[in-house]
């Protein structure tokens, strides 16, 4: 009888610590007590904090908690997979290129599912992974990168923006079925966008262009990282 008040107890405790990880990181481990297949879920909300913090009103994704966890992840036995919920206005280009290169670098299967958005510099976060789902009414933004404050109008501005450009668009089409000159046309498109230039694509539009590999929603990403995961379990 007291042992299994103390299951309970540790169930309960289990079940805390795991809400209060989905409050404040937004991840969990799906399937945890399971000996196998268990599925990592991270989600990019929000916009991606950089090197300073936000306001406290605004919705954030903080690299400091993704990147330790994609470590512990790839060092994990327990964690088969891992499932990337994207719904972001973008942010911060280098926080969120390391959040992309290290979920591209995981050995584990990955799967990514665009929600409501992935735009900016989502756009590389959401084409890291191995295979990619958009949901029917999930958008994209596709626009050249933009820097906030002071801008020195020199030469070497101007060629540190180049060098910039060219790390995110040569990200995306190393992880993606786009090919350069394509998606530099999105990025400079002058005529959808009232007040910058880029492109909206949604849903079936960012699979035509080759960015997402399928429309979907949460089970057929699931279901896809299920099969991942048991097709490399069975190449072992």
């Amino acid at each position: 009888m007291e042992e299994d008040e103390d299951k309970k107890d540790k169930k309960v405790e289990q079940e805390e610590h795991r809400d209060e990880r989905i409050e404040k990181t937004g991840q969990a481990t799906l399937d945890a007590n399971a000996q196998m297949d268990s599925i990592h879920l991270i989600s990019i909300i929000g916009e991606i904090e950089g090197h300073e913090n936000l306001s406290n009103n605004s919705k954030s994704t903080k690299y400091e908690h993704i990147l330790p966890s994609l470590a512990a992840i790839e060092d994990s036995k327990n964690i088969q997979g891992v499932l990337v919920l994207l719904n972001t206005m973008g942010g911060d280009v280098e926080a969120g290129l390391a959040i992309a290169e290290m979920i591209a670098s995981l050995s584990k299967p990955t799967v990514s599912l665009v929600l409501g958005g992935s735009h900016s510099i989502g756009v590389p976060i959401a084409v890291s992974t191995d295979y990619s789902f958009i949901v029917n009414t999930g958008t994209m933004v596709i626009h050249p990168v933009r820097l906030n404050g002071m801008v020195i109008g020199v030469p070497q501005t101007f060629e540190y923006f180049k060098l910039i450009q060219d790390r995110i668009t040569g990200f995306v089409c190393d992880h993606c079925r786009i090919d350069r000159q394509t998606l530099e046309g999105l990025m400079t498109e002058t005529g959808i966008l009232t007040k910058d230039v880029g492109t909206i694509l949604v849903g079936e539009d960012a699979v035509k262009y080759g960015i997402i590999d399928e429309v979907g929603g949460i089970d057929k990403a699931i279901a896809k990282l299920h099969q991942m995961i048991n097709d490399k379990s069975e190449e072992k």
